[in-house]
């Protein structure tokens, strides 16, 4: 797809690269320019290191090897936890984030400062990619995967009087996003391996909540393995019920028209 973009003029474009176990992929968009966008996958090697997969993609992707204006990094780990800004200290990021998580071996941990949101996001990565990454990109900036959703659906929650669950539908997972309009109530995934599985979290968070079931809302994104058996349980119980559609979201913009470009990158492009 990168046959559409001209790259003697990289450096006016932003480069947006999201590392998930699961797989990379990269955009690279020129917001001032016509059919100036484009998306790629790139396949992972299981049996080899994060960093040994970033740097085979950085040495063979010819589209990963110009000047951009802006870089982003994307990584996608359940490995993350917010933090109110009022209690933020950036000399206690390690303390506060091995609070909640187990010490791992070579890792780094980052944050997100989320004005919209007025929380802060600290989040882990392998320090070695992150090395690698930091030298190849100078200028990269680098996010949690859950940063820009929790910016976005923070913004989006303020129209309207009701409180708001965004849940984030994944592979295995479940992402929640609770809201009393924009004030953040709650942020975190939950293991689903089965439709059950998602909506039980989904209805146990909402009750813990104290959540309306009359006008209170939810609204689902991500990738459904059973959308209508998730809608038709959840609707059992709550009356307000709907899908998140990307191109109707985003005015039906020339990124939202493609259909694998995941959502939090969809949300970190457009709305940065």
């Amino acid at each position: 797809m990168t046959e559409r973009i001209d790259f003697t003029k990289s450096e006016q474009y932003t480069l947006s690269i999201r590392l998930s176990a699961d797989g990379f992929s990269f955009s690279i968009y020129n917001p001032l320019g016509e059919n100036s966008f484009c998306f790629d996958s790139y396949t992972v090697n299981a049996s080899c290191s994060m960093t040994a997969n970033i740097k085979e993609m950085l040495t063979s992707t010819e589209a990963l090897k110009y000047p951009y204006k802006r870089i982003n990094i994307l990584v996608d780990s359940p490995r993350f936890t917010p933090v109110p800004f009022d209690l933020f200290e950036d000399e206690q990021i390690d303390t506060l984030f091995y609070h909640n998580f187990p010490k791992v071996n070579n890792e780094i941990v980052l944050c997100n400062v989320l004005g919209k949101s007025n929380v802060v996001i600290l989040f882990a990565m392998d320090k070695h990619a992150h090395q690698l990454l930091t030298e190849h990109f100078p200028t990269a900036r680098f996010f949690s995967t859950v940063s820009p959703l929790t910016e976005y659906f923070a913004q989006k929650s303020r129209l309207g009087n009701s409180k708001k669950l965004y849940a984030h539908v994944r592979k295995h997972l479940v992402e929640v996003y609770c809201y009393d309009k924009s004030k953040l109530l709650l942020i975190n995934s939950f293991p689903c391996k089965q439709t059950a599985d998602c909506i039980y979290y989904l209805l146990y968070i909402w009750q813990q909540l104290g959540y309306n079931q009359e006008k209170d809302e939810l609204q689902l994104t991500g990738k459904f393995k059973d959308k209508e058996g998730l809608l038709t349980g959840l609707r059992k119980y709550l009356r307000q019920v709907f899908i998140i559609n990307p191109k109707a979201e985003f005015n039906r913009s020339e990124i939202s028209k493609i259909e694998d470009i995941p959502f939090d990158m969809q949300t970190l492009i457009l709305c940065e």
